[in-house]
């Protein structure tokens, strides 16, 4: 009997590790195997019948669009034009030596570029810094513009959000930034540039993509991302904002999507720290009954954080961000999990929502007299998303967190719609709601991909990503999963915020 539950044991194990690694399992295997969680009624799994494409076809029956849609969403404020490089590629025709990686939390010079390339390339981290002399930045600049096959798109939180809801033809956009000749012309025509947002010169920002796998020296990176960094003063000191606020009046809006904060990180607390009060000011002034939602980035200060997280999070209704932008917004905040260097692998996801709750306890409304706005978190990671809300203030999260995965894989991969041969499933098929005690285990349905668990007034929704194993372009996929997200939630009318 011992002998016989050994034999199922490993064979169960066996089937299980090659199954998820790769769904193309003999069906003389799988009729002498049952797999728990991924049965239904309506859908077998079967060679034929991967996770993935069970997945993808759930997705375009669950994703639809809200009762009320938005008609009219104002976007700001950072803008630039992106110059996309082989970040290997790029540091060699700079004549720069491969070696150690380190963090730099400003770049001042092509070592500090390298070293810090190296740290990111080696973790398949994303980042973002300024490069403080301007005239070495303008030199490694022109170097990646005229590099063989360096692309040129439109850039920056705030354009690339815009440009994702210019997709939808029923939905006027309005962009304030930095917009200069170069990036006016790429915008999409439907975007509306107030005249005061328009200058003459552009803002450029290098970004250093590299591939999964991809070796330099003794670095390799365990997955596609990017390195950013730009000498960018009018982004950098958010000059745009106050005639952001002022455009709002005349266009209307019905929600607001605000980024560019990042951008002010690495410039000195003096200049933060005057403009952070002149930003959390002009937020302030915008009507109560418009929703407005924050799009978070890289950040090296936890000052600057901090002072973001206690000054301006509970004046606006919804944020986006990361997983190393959540950590760091933990560490900073000395908040769950605070103690983690980085994450390893996949981050946790009881790890991901002990922290999304003290966000939304500290900083939101979770308690009905609090008088803060926060009731919205969408985070993002490779392999999945989470949005999270306090209960009573957004309706249509289901179709809101699956359109945001669905954009995370068409995008990546370059494609219209969903390929099942390009993608695939990296997400964990069993997690814990919570880290710590009390904990919930949860698992993963295919054929109903959101799955959904409460922590007092406040409500998780997670979903897979389907992962493209061969991303053709990873700069903006935060902007337009969160842009997906928010076209498809809708702001309950009982409540409002």
């Amino acid at each position: 009997m011992w002998r016989k539950a050994s034999v199922a044991a490993v064979l169960a194990l066996a089937v299980g590790y090659f199954y998820h690694g790769s769904p193309d399992l003999p069906e003389q295997i799988l009729q002498y195997v049952s797999l728990p969680n991924f049965h239904t009624s309506s859908q077998t799994l079967t060679g034929q019948n991967s996770l993935e494409q069970v997945i993808s076809t759930a997705w375009e029956a669950l994703i639809t669009l809200p009762t009320r849609q938005w008609s009219k969403v104002a976007v700001g404020v950072n803008a630039c034009v992106d110059v996309v490089v082989s970040g290997v590629g790029l540091l060699q025709a700079l004549a720069v030596d491969p070696g150690t990686g380190r963090d730099h939390e400003v770049l001042h010079s092509k070592e500090d570029l390298k070293e810090a390339f190296i740290h990111y390339m080696g973790r398949g981290a994303a980042a973002e810094r300024f490069f403080s002399d301007r005239e070495a930045f303008q030199r490694i600049a022109r170097a990646a513009a005229e590099y063989p096959n360096a692309k040129l798109y439109v850039g920056g939180n705030a354009a690339l959000i815009a440009q994702k809801l210019a997709t939808y033809p029923d939905l006027m956009v309005l962009l304030c930034g930095p917009v200069g000749p170069k990036l006016h012309e790429m915008l999409d025509e439907q975007i509306i540039v107030p005249p005061d947002s328009l200058q003459e010169t552009d803002e450029f920002h290098l970004i250093l993509e590299y591939k999964a796998g991809e070796k330099w020296g003794s670095t390799q990176a365990p997955q596609a991302n990017r390195f950013i960094f730009s000498h960018d003063v009018s982004n950098g000191k958010m000059s745009s904002l106050e005639t952001f606020v002022a455009s709002l009046e005349e266009f209307q809006p019905e929600l607001v999507v605000l980024s560019g904060l990042h951008m002010m990180d690495g410039q000195g607390r003096e200049l933060w720290e005057e403009r952070l009060k002149e930003a959390v000011s002009a937020i302030s002034d915008i009507r109560k009954d418009i929703p407005i939602h924050l799009e978070l980035a890289s950040m090296t200060d936890k000052d600057y954080m901090n002072s973001i997280m206690q000054e301006v999070m509970p004046i606006v209704s919804s944020i986006g961000l990361n997983e190393q932008e959540l950590l760091f917004l933990s560490q900073a905040g000395e908040g769950p999990h605070a103690e983690l260097a980085a994450w390893k692998g996949i981050p946790d996801v009881g790890r991901v929502s002990d922290i999304l709750l003290w966000i939304l306890e500290q900083h939101g409304r979770t308690d009905p007299s609090s008088e803060a706005d926060l009731t919205r978190i969408h985070f993002h990671t490779l392999a999945y998303h989470i949005l999270v809300t306090v209960d009573g203030y957004w309706g249509n999260q289901v179709a809101a967190v699956l359109a945001g995965a669905r954009v995370a894989c068409t995008q990546a991969c370059g494609l219209q719609s969903v390929d099942v041969s390009k993608v695939e499933l990296k997400a964990p098929l069993e997690f814990h709601s919570s880290h710590t005690e009390p904990r919930e285990q949860l698992s993963l349905n295919p054929a109903e991909p959101v799955t959904v668990w409460h922590r007092g007034n406040v409500t998780f929704h997670f979903t897979p990503v389907l992962v493209c194993k061969r991303p053709l372009r990873t700069v903006g996929l935060g902007d337009a999963i969160s842009a997906e997200g928010l076209l498809y939630s809708e702001l309950l009318t009982q409540q409002p915020i």
